[in-house]
């Protein structure tokens, strides 16, 4: 039975929530067609390198925008401040040398070790929204304590993360600069989790492109009224402007995205409003 077929079949089988899966099979037929390259070694780093930069390019326009045009600099969290090109530049070759000479390899290795399988059908929304959330979650909680202990460890901050707080005023390329252990350690985490929730590979690719969105967000240096802090509400998410004055005070503030670790822990700092 060829995959057409199959998948006829199994719509066609009137078991509770397959219809579901309508709602993304469209997206889903697509990277199929794409599948000698989805399936490739060179596809996880292609794929977030592409994904990165994408991210971070409408930030580098409004970061040169910004200074030619005043209405931009009331959305600046700090607006003394503002990357130069010979800022950016080593942040994009950083970038590239990590794609290329850690993620590439590591990416190959974790290929060989687990071959990419493409399923005949798209997961199910719900089932993705929730497997994608859980993802996140799983990786604040990891970045929390990997991000806590880097900074309580003396050593461990000068040696491996004081390079990613070489800008107190931060901008969206400055989201990747980091040493190779930060890099690394915090990829595994991103990495394993939809590994342990046996998520689907669409899951898989929208929680990749969920982080790196975010992460960018979170370094921009922008607060706009649709930020995601703004979005979510009760002050569950912190958004750019609680990694903007982690950045700029040092102790407080180290989850990534969600503010409940940090009020549990007590390293919670409230960000006054301009």
């Amino acid at each position: 039975m060829n995959r057409s077929t199959q998948k006829r079949v199994l719509l066609s089988s009137g078991r509770d929530g397959e219809f579901d899966k309508l709602a993304l099979q469209f997206f889903w037929d697509i990277v199929k067609e794409k599948e000698p390259l989805v399936r490739s070694p060179y596809f996880p780093a292609l794929f977030s390198f592409t994904a990165y930069m994408t991210f971070c390019l409408p930030y580098v326009a409004l970061d040169f925008l910004s200074t030619k045009i005043p209405t931009l600099r009331r959305y600046k969290i700090q607006p003394q401040s503002y990357p130069t090109l010979e800022m950016m530049v080593p942040c994009v070759l950083r970038s590239v040398y990590h794609h290329m000479v850690l993620i590439f390899p590591v990416t190959v290795a974790h290929w060989y070790w687990r071959p990419v399988h493409l399923p005949v059908l798209a997961p199910e929304l719900p089932k993705l929204l929730l497997d994608v959330t859980v993802c996140l979650l799983l990786f604040d909680f990891q970045y929390f304590l990997w991000h806590l202990l880097h900074h309580k460890v003396s050593w461990l901050y000068k040696t491996f993360h004081k390079v990613h707080h070489k800008h107190v005023s931060t901008f969206a390329l400055t989201a990747q600069y980091s040493s190779v252990w930060e890099l690394l350690s915090l990829g595994f985490f991103a990495a394993i989790n939809p590994v342990m929730l046996k998520c689907h590979p669409l899951t898989e690719m929208i929680f990749f492109l969920v982080n790196i969105a975010l992460s960018v967000e979170d370094h921009s240096g922008y607060d706009f009224p649709w930020s995601t802090h703004r979005l979510v509400p009760f002050g569950l998410y912190g958004g750019s402007p609680h990694h903007d004055l982690h950045h700029l005070k040092f102790r407080s503030n180290y989850a990534p995205y969600f503010t409940h670790w940090d009020k549990l822990f007590g390293t919670f700092a409230h960000v006054h409003p301009k």
